[in-house]
This record gives structure tokens, C-alpha cells and sequence, in this order.
């Protein structure tokens, strides 16, 4: 029997990689990825037993440590990203958590933007500090406040470019340049641009990390989480963190996964271009103080949306007139668009962070990243915009 060649992904774009990239068939010669709902593997012999664990024979042990059906996710979302090395967790503050604690000492100290999701800021303000590891927090946008806040200690600087809700960029090159000539590490949440609109690694970060929740899944499905890095990384920091302390992802949301990275390209690029209609649609509204949107001409970084990504993206943050009061009955009038925390679904999603998302932060934190009691966060889906103008011209009539 004549035996094909085997591919080199390297040589598929990255539509295809999203689709065969990382497949493993078993000798039953499935289409779809396989589904392996195990705990644990047999081996043959005692001894073969002794050499996995003494990592001198491949193969699967457990499967809190791996399992081939999230080895083929890992798998996809590397080619994806062009990273060396990818590992999957149970969530997205998982992936944040065990990225950042792998590779912090006591002593320690980062540099944060402040401009964050609430649970990440939880993560460098409060959790950090009990191990000893301090925190600077200052305005990412200001390439100079980076270089200002590097101290003798500074191990990592850590930044979600754009940020939520307010769309915030950091300059992720400018700020890479800062970090190697202090001996620091990149982290960057990439969630609010995708894989598919931003390329954090090509700019000079170190990790890349994502909630696989949001737009990887895409459908409000599963729950998991993402760290991309070097072989490096993955030896001396992550691998034996997240062997040891199991915030694992479970093989069925991998596969879950998997199918949802196959339509991932198509579904961002529909979905940047409601967010632009709804974002224009916003703006001829008199009740409406602001929009922001990182494909407008007049976003504040707008060149710099340009320079680093490649879409822009599908996030659209406004502003009611009227506070929170009117923001709620904005909310409340909508029929199609749902109220939820989540993000980069099918379904258009609208929050109001200063209640939900961003509610732990006090009142003058929330001032200073520009969240007030009348900012919305819309998450634009796949519906028709025809109907999703119609159902935000309800809440526009509410106010």
C-alpha cells in the first residue's frame, strides 16, 4: 500500500492550520478529532511504567498532565500563534495565574498596566503581594511610565492590548525593547484581539495568554484557557507548575475547542465588521457621549491599531448619557442583544462593567481607567445588523 507523505503545516496558511493542524487519528481513521475520556493509561509492563515516569519512554500517564485530545489543541493553537511551545488550562485566569506564578520568586516585581479585567488585576494587586512578588501599576499607554516603574527587581511586565472594556493599546514592541534591556519577561492577554487580528510573539512579547472561553470556543460552550511561550518557558517555569498543581483542562472542552478554532477566521472577520456598523450606528445617536472602537479613525491610538493589528476586532465600548440609570434602561430594552459577562460569541453581548466585571475596583480606579457608571461593553456576534440596529434603536428610544 502506497503511504502519503506527511504534511508540513509550516506550509499552510493559517485557515488551514486551524482546521488539520495537530491531528492524531487513531488506527480507526476518524474525520473529526478523537474524543479520549480518560483519567489514566495502561502500559504493557512495570517497566515501561517506570520509564514514562522517569520520562525516558513518550507516551500519556495522566491525564492531568496530558491527554491526546488536548495534546492536539495545544497542538493547533501553537502553529496558530508561531509559538514553540503551548499548554491548555481548565480557564482563562488559569492561564494568567500559572503563567505569572510559574516564573515569579519572592522578591520579585512586576509591572502592570492598569488597565485590566478586574479578576487580572485581583491577580497582580492582591494575590502576587502574599508571596511577596510587588506590583506597579501604571498607565500602559504611556511608553515612558514603562520604562519609569522598572526597578532593580523587575521580572515581568504584564498588559492586556486592547484593553477591557475600554480598548486601551499598549505599544507592544516599544514596551518589549523596555523589558529586554531590564531583564523582564512580556506577558500579554491577547483575548480582545485573537490570534487571527494580533501576533503578540512578532512584536517581541515572551508569553501569550488567552481565555479559549471567548472567541475560541466562540459559542458560549466551555470554559479553558491558553499559554503560548518558548521551549524555554514551558522547561524551566510552566511545565512542572501546571504538572504539579492540576488546573488542567478536561478533554471534552478540548475537543470542543478544536471544533470551534476550525470556523475561528471566519467568525472574527464577520464579526469586526458588525462591530464597525454598530460603532458608526452608535455614533449618530444623541444619547450617546462617546464611542470607542479600535477600527475608528478617531480612536486615540489609532495609528498604532494599525501598526500592530490586523483587524479591529469586534468590541465596541460607549458611553450613555444619563449614567448608570440610563445605561440600564438601555440594556433592559434590547431583545436580541443579551446581557451576559462573556465575549467574542455568536450572540452579540452587551455589559456594563462598573456593575459586573469591574465592580471590585473602587470608585476612583474605575475614574482613572475611564470606566463610568454609564460605559457599555457590546461583544458584536454574527446576527444580521439590520436586526441588531433595530434592537439598539429600542434601547436608544428607552433613554
Amino acid at each position: 500500500m502506497t503511504t502519503k507523505p506527511t504534511p508540513n503545516p509550516n506550509d499552510w496558511q493559517p485557515e488551514t492550520r486551524l482546521i488539520h493542524g495537530g491531528t492524531v487519528r487513531s488506527p480507526f481513521g476518524e474525520t473529526s478529532e478523537a474524543l479520549y475520556l480518560t483519567q489514566s493509561y495502561v502500559y504493557q509492563t512495570a517497566e515501561q511504567a517506570e520509564a514514562r515516569f522517569k520520562d525516558e519512554d513518550p507516551g500519556y500517564i495522566y491525564s492531568r498532565f496530558s491527554n491526546p485530545t488536548v495534546g492536539m489543541f495545544e497542538e493547533r493553537m501553537r502553529l496558530l500563534e508561531g509559538a514553540e511551545a503551548c499548554r491548555a488550562t481548565a480557564t482563562g485566569m488559569a492561564a494568567v495565574t500559572s503563567a505569572l506564578l510559574s516564573y515569579l520568586r519572592a522578591g520579585d516585581h512586576i509591572v502592570a498596566a492598569r488597565a485590566l479585567f478586574g479578576s487580572c488585576r485581583y491577580v497582580v494587586e492582591e494575590l502576587c503581594p502574599r508571596f511577596g512578588i510587588t506590583c506597579t501599576l501604571i498607565d500602559g499607554r504611556d511608553i515612558g511610565a514603562w520604562e519609569t516603574a522598572v526597578k532593580s527587581n523587575t521580572k515581568a511586565f504584564f498588559f492586556e492590548t486592547p484593553a477591557n472594556p475600554t480598548l486601551d493599546l499598549v505599544d507592544i514592541a516599544a514596551v518589549s525593547r523596555i523589558a529586554k534591556r531590564a531583564g523582564a519577561l512580556v506577558f500579554v492577554d491577547n483575548v480582545f484581539a485573537t490570534p487571527i487580528l494580533q501576533k503578540p510573539l512578532a512584536h517581541g512579547a515572551d508569553v501569550v495568554i488567552y481565555s479559549a472561553t471567548k472567541h475560541i470556543d466562540g459559542q458560549g460552550r466551555c470554559l479553558g484557557g491558553v499559554v503560548l511561550c518558548s521551549e524555554k518557558f514551558l522547561k524551566d517555569h510552566l511545565h512542572t507548575f501546571l504538572r504539579q498543581t492540576g488546573p488542567s483542562l478536561a478533554p471534552f472542552n478540548a475537543w470542543v475547542m478544536l471544533k470551534g478554532l476550525e470556523t475561528l477566521p471566519l467568525r472574527v472577520r464577520a464579526q469586526c465588521d458588525t462591530a464597525a456598523k454598530v460603532a458608526d450606528h452608535l455614533r449618530k445617536s444623541r444619547h450617546i457621549k462617546r464611542v470607542m472602537f479600535c477600527g475608528s479613525p478617531d480612536h486615540p491610538q489609532a495609528a498604532l491599531a494599525a501598526r500592530q493589528m490586523t483587524g479591529s476586532g469586534q468590541v465596541v465600548t460607549f458611553e450613555v448619557d444619563g449614567g448608570k440609570a440610563e445605561a440600564f434602561r438601555f440594556v433592559n430594552a434590547l431583545q436580541i442583544v443579551l446581557i451576559s459577562n462573556n465575549l467574542g460569541d455568536t450572540k452579540s453581548i452587551i455589559t456594563h462593567p462598573a456593575t459586573t466585571t469591574h465592580q471590585r475596583l473602587k470608585p476612583e480606579a474605575r475614574a482613572e481607567l475611564g470606566i463610568s457608571d454609564g460605559m457599555l461593553r457590546l461583544s458584536a456576534g454574527l446576527e444580521a445588523f439590520e436586526d441588531l440596529a433595530r434592537d439598539l434603536d429600542r434601547g436608544l428610544a428607552a433613554i
